[in-house]
């Protein structure tokens, strides 16, 4: 996850009160008891922590111990997966005496998860599987580990199920964890792993990753350990070397690929016929094809007839599936990306998503897209033009070409081929692996709060009652401490309660005199109570906050400014054709790729992800373009994500005014 440098915002101090709540979290969490009887000793709870690590000796050292005293906390955006999907969650930084300030936990996805700095000082808060060290290098450079490449077992750790967090070491140095990731199945119940399939482990984070070299001081990762007291490491060597055969590793791609990496006994179980994740223990996965073309060598020509049919396979398909259409279902111009993304790497003759390193546009005679559609131009199978900047977008594509009309169709991996005819290549963007993935948006709750700092200028008023100018206050909170300063300076009216006599520090701070209702309410020496609490909130800075279920308000770092709101565009695009557009949803943590293909389905229409022209490269805002006027469709999947009607604004382009 953390392969490319996040994206960390501005760090605040921990209160105690939450510094105190989340080390109990984390105790709760992880399985940490104290001994009945004896509140003055911890122990790890049993199954939970195979070490024998020694536990501090109190209750209040053991919370130091795993967020010390100054830690800090912060937002995190990143991006993760093939599809570079977007990211949050929050950083604690902190630092034990004598060493340097580092990130010692993440929450990601409601859960807290340790960093290796936080495994080397507590042994046994996590199950702790092994593996090679040569399969370790490859964990961490991105890869996943799947079950065979598991080593000193079985019997595993028993607490190492399906979803929890594992601790992964290389057999050369078994009591350091280098790998922070979650179990994808049930490791603890394996009975081998010789033969088995699929992936054991999908890491989150390791030692020599961005989250390990941070510190704000700019200094490097802290030294791995040679070892780490506390671990249980014991095991047969027997097993350890039985395990160790035949490495077949599945790198991580150029362009971000989620990867695995895998022991095999046999080369049968290197063929092309096994997809990503398309197997779990105990199933066979079904060969799509009779040549085996992983770990082949493909010469220059043999990649560039993969990629000139896969175009023609995408042309193809797209033909088939929107027959009606006169542009069979493509918004043209088509740009380089799109063109690649959705009409030639789904259609290329690879079964696993791992293998497509070396069959990218590089490896081709052409070297980049541009002089890829330039090809197929000179065929007189498209029309392409160049843009300002050099980018080439194809304007045309004769569908009635024979090369088109004629091509046969060869075998593609199950779960792409099922992708491809239900959606076409048009899906933009979306991959096989987002295509069943469970959106857990879905039924999310959201609240938006908004947030007020006193300026300068009521300062006073604050002041006066002891209350922080530096604090945010919810407008329940604002009315509360001025009406603790009227209070106080006794300011409410003799005949009316209702009205506040104006004194020096109001007249001052809230009274400028430069209006109308200024000079009258200082001419008549009072205001109303309601019109002053308004005017004190006029006198503070916005900020705003989005809580997601059941999220606190100081768990989530307030942003300045006025809330965002979700924008809808529609508009008419070439020439008399209408599409929808859809912006600005990241903040309320609705992830583009599964709303897309929601909307995919439901519109009967196709969709695509692209960033939005403006936005930053390192902090990218996501833009969805839906076929046809989808305004209602729209609305309604984001109502199923908790956003609500009122967080949202549309422009109707198409008749020249603002809904």
């Amino acid at each position: 996850m953390f392969r490319k440098k996040p994206n960390i915002k501005a760090l605040s101090p921990l209160r105690s009160s939450d510094r105190r709540k989340i080390a109990e979290q984390i105790i709760a969490s992880f399985g940490i008891e104290l001994h009945p009887g004896d509140e003055n000793d911890v122990v790890f709870t049993e199954g939970i922590h195979d070490g024998h690590a020694k536990a501090p000796t109190s209750l209040g050292a053991l919370r130091n111990s795993l967020v010390p005293e100054n830690s800090l906390s912060a937002r995190f955006t990143t991006t993760t997966g093939p599809d570079l999907t977007q990211v949050s969650g929050t950083v604690y930084v902190g630092a034990h005496p004598g060493e340097e300030q580092r990130v010692l936990w993440f929450k990601f996805e409601d859960r807290l998860i340790p960093t290796v700095y936080t495994l080397w000082k507590h042994p046994g808060i996590v199950p702790l599987l092994h593996t090679s060290d040569s399969v370790l290098q490859k964990l961490k450079g991105g890869a996943d580990l799947m079950t065979p490449g598991l080593s000193r077992g079985p019997p595993f750790p028993s607490s190492a199920t399906k979803g929890s967090i594992v601790a992964v070491a290389s057999l050369e140095r078994p009591s350091v964890p280098e790998v922070v990731g979650v179990c994808e199945i049930d490791v603890a119940s394996l009975q081998k792993v010789q033969g088995a399939k699929g992936h054991a482990v999908r890491g989150q984070h390791w030692s020599g990753d961005e989250l390990w070299a941070w510190n704000q001081g700019g200094k490097p990762g802290d030294k791995i350990p040679d070892a780490v007291e506390g671990w249980d490491v014991g095991c047969s060597t027997a097993t350890q070397d039985n395990q160790v055969k035949d490495l077949t590793i599945r790198e991580l791609s150029e362009d971000g690929e989620e990867g695995g990496v895998s022991l095999s006994q046999t080369s049968e179980d290197n063929t092309i016929g096994k997809g990503h994740n398309s197997f779990v223990e105990g199933e066979e996965a079904a060969p799509l094809e009779e040549a085996e073309l992983k770990g082949k060598e493909f010469s220059t020509k043999e990649i560039d007839d993969m990629f000139w049919n896969a175009f023609l396979f995408g042309l193809y398909q797209q033909r088939i599936n929107y027959k009606q259409d006169p542009h069979h279902g493509l918004d043209f111009p088509l740009n380089q990306s799109s063109i690649i993304s959705n009409l030639v790497l789904p259609f290329l003759p690879i079964t696993d998503s791992h293998q497509t390193n070396p069959l990218t546009i590089k490896k081709t005679s052409w070297k980049n897209v541009k002089k890829f559609i330039k090809a197929f131009d000179k065929a007189q199978i498209l029309k392409s033009k160049e843009r300002d900047g050099g980018e080439c977008v194809v304007l045309d594509v004769d569908f009635e070409d024979p090369a088109i009309t004629n091509f046969v169709p060869y075998k593609l991996p199950k779960k792409e081929n099922a992708s491809a005819e239900s959606s076409g290549p048009s899906r933009s963007n979306l991959t096989a692996s987002n295509t069943s993935s469970k959106d857990d948006t879905i039924g999310q709750k959201l609240s938006l709060i908004s947030l007020y700092r006193p300026k300068d200028s009521v300062y006073p008023i604050f002041e006066a009652s002891s209350s922080s100018v530096k604090s945010l206050y919810l407008p329940a909170e604002l009315r509360s401490v001025v009406t603790s300063y009227i209070k106080s300076e006794s300011l409410i009216s003799d005949d009316d309660k209702h009205f506040i006599q104006i004194n020096p520090i109001i007249a001052n701070a809230i009274f400028d005199g430069r209006s109308a209702v200024d000079k009258e309410a200082l001419a008549q020496g009072r205001c109303r109570r309601e019109a002053l609490f308004e005017r004190v909130q006029e006198k503070c800075s916005p900020f705003w906050a989005i809580l997601r279920n059941d999220e606190t308000r100081e768990a989530v770092k307030a942003q300045a400014g006025t809330a965002p709101k979700v924008q809808i565009t529609i508009e008419t695009r070439s020439g008399n054709k209408t599409a929808t557009k859809v912006a600005g949803f990241e903040v309320f943590h609705v992830r583009s790729q599964p709303l897309a293909e929601e909307l995919q389905k439901t519109c009967a229409s196709s969709t695509s992800v692209n960033q939005q022209a403006g936005s930053s490269p390192k902090n990218p805002v996501m833009e969805i373009m839906i076929q046809g006027p989808q305004k209602d469709a729209v609305l309604k999947a984001l109502e199923k994500r908790g956003v609500r009607r009122t967080w949202v604004e549309v422009r109707d382009k198409t008749k020249g005014k603002k809904k």
